[in-house]
């Protein structure tokens, strides 16, 4: 277990809609990040790496089949990490190196979320919607 350690800040966080995605997660704790802002998308966030007021994020140990499944709900191509609705890239978290999602299209028009934390209810936010 823990082959991979994923850093997660929307929907796959703990309470949110796609927090079923970690069911064989090793929860290993919290941390913030000041070089990255969220931005409301309407059914999810999306992370860009800017200067920010910072972003709390969740910190999971996954296996190979998690993470797997993640990178295919953050729409993340291995074969061009640029195209895909998601690319990857690995950040330092006070719980080793971690994978974390950034957007890849742009943000023009949706509200940045300086607080921090995106703050929808799991009911608002479905996977559905993201399809």
């Amino acid at each position: 277990m823990g082959a991979y350690r994923i850093a997660v800040y929307g929907t796959l966080k703990a309470g949110r809609s796609n927090h079923h995605y970690m069911a064989n997660a090793r929860y290993l704790g919290e941390d913030w990040f000041s070089d990255i802002v969220l931005y409301d998308l309407g059914p999810y966030p999306g992370a860009r790496r800017e200067p920010s007021n910072g972003i709390r994020v969740e910190v999971y140990a996954v296996d190979d089949a998690t993470f797997g499944e993640v990178d295919a709900l953050e729409g993340y191509r291995p074969e061009a990490p640029n195209d895909g609705l998601y690319h990857r890239r690995l950040v330092s978290t006070r719980h080793g190196m971690a994978w974390l999602y950034l957007y890849n299209h742009s943000v023009e028009g949706c509200p940045r979320l300086d607080a921090g934390d995106w703050g929808a209810t799991p009911e608002e936010h479905s996977v559905q919607e993201r399809s």
